[in-house]
């Protein structure tokens, strides 16, 4: 089963309400999500700019899903997050 990926940057606030989000809705990092670094530099950004095209973040890819802005991920989350 391919589990849910946010790329995140821990500096960024926008990163951290998607991460209270999952949080509150009882997600567990490793268990319903996997959390790549994705600042400056890291592969994990090279791998947000090859798959979305911007260098931006908070970033989820799940299987075919890729998306930006923390308000669709939380809604994404809500929706699919325990599947």
């Amino acid at each position: 089963m391919k589990m849910i990926q946010l790329y995140i940057q821990h500096s960024c606030p926008f990163c951290r309400n998607v991460l209270r989000a999952a949080d509150e809705m009882g997600l567990t990092e490793d268990i319903h999500y996997n959390v790549i670094d994705a600042a400056p530099g890291t592969a994990g950004v090279e791998t947000v700019l090859k798959i979305g095209g911007k260098r931006m973040v908070p970033f989820l890819t799940d299987g075919a899903t890729a998306m930006y802005e923390s308000g669709d991920i939380i809604s994404y989350l809500k929706k699919h997050g325990r599947n």
